[in-house]
């Protein structure tokens, strides 16, 4: 699982790039698995990427197009996959994403995400053992009816607010 620490992130995208080149070989935000959101207006940056939540909601597929990988990683089978848009839905932090006739999520590049490297910063962190699932049903309710951005912007708001108060308690 891909560990986020918000108090390192700069929002420089260096994640974003890593992921789309690891998989499509093009540089495009889009193309990417993890996502950066800059709340301007808190001061937060920070990727969005796939928790493997206790919940597993994106597994719902009506077509079986997503399963498991051996480190609890969502993977998609895009010969399966017809593109209904249910994972994107399910999923209440907008991890997955369809794009340009693709589902994007993260996959943990197989075992070695290319993300955690390109983070100088070290917001990042890679624990393959980790065990500790996030429950993201009270996120599921709040989110509904929103779209992907829509989710990932709701997520690092509700994720940040703790380090946001911890920032407006130095300044007393």
């Amino acid at each position: 699982m891909i560990k986020v620490d918000l108090s390192k992130c700069t929002g420089c995208r260096r994640c974003e790039a890593a992921c789309a080149f690891f998989h499509t070989g093009r540089i495009n935000p889009l193309l990417a698995r993890i996502k950066v959101i800059h709340l301007y207006e808190s001061g937060i940056d920070g990727p969005v990427v796939c928790q493997q939540c206790l919940e597993r909601y994106c597994l719902k597929c009506p077509e079986n197009a997503l399963s498991l990988g051996p480190q609890g990683e969502v993977i998609c089978s895009p010969t399966v996959c017809n593109l209904c848009g249910v994972c994107e839905k399910a999923c209440p932090i907008g991890a997955i994403e369809i794009f340009s006739e693709f589902v994007y999520v993260c996959d943990l590049c197989g075992g070695d995400p290319k993300c955690i490297p390109a983070c100088t910063e070290g917001a990042l962190r890679f624990d393959p053992d980790e065990k500790d699932r996030v429950s993201l049903a009270e996120v599921k309710k709040e989110t509904q009816g929103q779209t992907p951005v829509q989710k990932r912007e709701f997520f690092l708001r509700k994720t940040g607010r703790k380090l946001r108060e911890g920032w407006e308690g130095k300044d007393a």
